[in-house]
């Protein structure tokens, strides 16, 4: 019996490039040159709208990534090729992902800052079984719900925000038998993050004075802060999102407010926006600037030289994304999505630009690694722009879990299909 040839991957890509004629018979689309040559990946987050300003440090930060990776090698020997796109609503970042993946060829997704658009991608990467790394989308139920095995979060999830800044008013003395007053973003991420902080504050014997859910587009929180002054809360409690937090704050000051804030969400950029004198309260954050290891001040020496202004938080997500995926790739000696997913489920450990290294939990797909609650600084302690709170120690505590601030699987069950 006559053994039947089987073309390898290799072959049919050069014969599909070689001839059109050979590209309709095997059934194979035409795979140009210079995509052989490369590794396609997708990058979405929004440029513009309330997150816009927050996207474009996305940009930079994943261009400086794909360069360094690139002069190092690239990834199996092959160049990094991203192609950027404006993820602007979840319709459309729907749209784009399935264009990259259907059209484009990408290895896989990266980015996002919507948790209404990450899910709406997570989606399609799921039904075209390709990978998506999520780096800005904080809503549990990403990791809840809505999980699946072809999503993994560089981000933080809201519980990971909560459990971190909620510490520090636990401390203070800011959460039993207090009022607060939240003001919370009218979409998906908010809405998850009041259930998320709200949990908390039952569990540690505090109690909502009242809710303000705020349109992503309001510009002037005036009546809002009216009803906060009449209100007299003990702690005025922020899940806002984007460029909603640089006007609240903007805004509170002129009121004159003095009642205590805290954040459960934040990004510096949007506090840099505020100005000098317009940032005050307890904030969380992923990762800032100030961090005092090599790996972090190289990154934020070669990122100002670069831009001429420090990266955010948003910026380490999709620069330490993108060095994640480089290394898990070449560690798994495959750009295929099943191969990495089995690769990053084995929890490997990565080196984030913190004290310790962080991996990504397998029953969730979040990652996990120290968060930072820091404490705004007053205006006359200010010396520069960019330096404008107090550099925390990291949280958990180094004799403590990296797990301890993340959502349970009481909390938040997950059943990857």
């Amino acid at each position: 019996m006559k053994k039947l040839f089987r073309p390898t991957r290799r072959a049919l890509i050069k014969g599909a490039g070689a001839t059109a004629a050979v590209a309709g018979i095997s059934g194979f689309p035409a795979i140009s040159r210079a995509q052989a040559d490369v590794i396609r990946i997708g990058h979405l987050t929004p440029r513009t709208g309330f997150l816009g300003v927050l996207g474009d440090y996305a940009v930079m930060a994943a261009d400086q990534a794909a360069d360094e990776i690139n002069a190092a090698g690239g990834v199996l020997g092959r160049k990094i090729e991203l192609l950027k796109e404006d993820s602007v609503n979840p319709q459309t970042a729907s749209t784009k992902a399935e264009r990259m993946i259907e059209r484009d060829k990408v290895a896989c997704i990266v980015g996002e800052i919507s948790s209404a658009s990450c899910l709406t991608i997570a989606q399609v990467a799921q039904r075209t079984k390709n990978l998506f790394v999520n780096t800005g989308g904080n809503s549990d139920a990403l990791r809840g719900s809505n999980c699946n095995r072809y999503m993994f979060h560089v981000e933080s999830q809201n519980s990971m925000y909560v459990k971190t800044v909620g510490r520090s008013l636990l401390a203070g003395n800011m959460v039993k038998g207090k009022k607060w007053y939240s003001l919370t973003a009218d979409y998906a991420f908010g809405h998850d993050l009041l259930r998320v902080a709200k949990r908390f504050m039952e569990q540690n014997g505090g109690q909502f004075a009242a809710d303000e859910l705020v349109p992503t587009d309001l510009s002037d929180f005036s009546s809002i802060l009216t009803k906060i002054r009449n209100s007299k809360p003990d702690l005025v409690v922020s899940n806002l999102a984007g460029n909603q937090i640089t006007n609240f704050l903007k805004q509170y000051s002129e009121f004159g407010l003095e009642f205590p804030v805290a954040g459960f969400g934040f990004d510096t950029a949007v506090a840099w926006g505020a100005g000098k004198g317009n940032f005050f309260g307890t904030w969380p954050l992923v990762w800032h600037h100030l961090i005092d290891t090599a790996g972090s001040k190289k990154f934020v020496a070669d990122f100002t030289a670069r831009y001429k202004k420090p990266p955010e938080n948003q910026a380490w997500g999709d620069y330490i994304a993108l060095k994640i995926l480089a290394q898990a790739m070449n560690d798994a000696k495959s750009i295929e999505a099943v191969q990495i997913i089995e690769h990053l489920e084995k929890e490997p450990k990565f080196d984030l630009l913190k004290t310790r290294p962080g991996y990504f939990r397998k029953y969730d797909h979040q990652l996990m690694h120290e968060m930072y609650a820091v404490e705004a600084l007053k205006a006359n302690e200010l010396k520069n722009q960019w330096d404008i709170y107090r550099p925390s120690a990291p949280v958990p505590a180094p004799n403590e879990p990296l797990d301890v601030i993340a959502a349970t699987a009481e909390e938040n069950a997950c059943k990857m299909t």
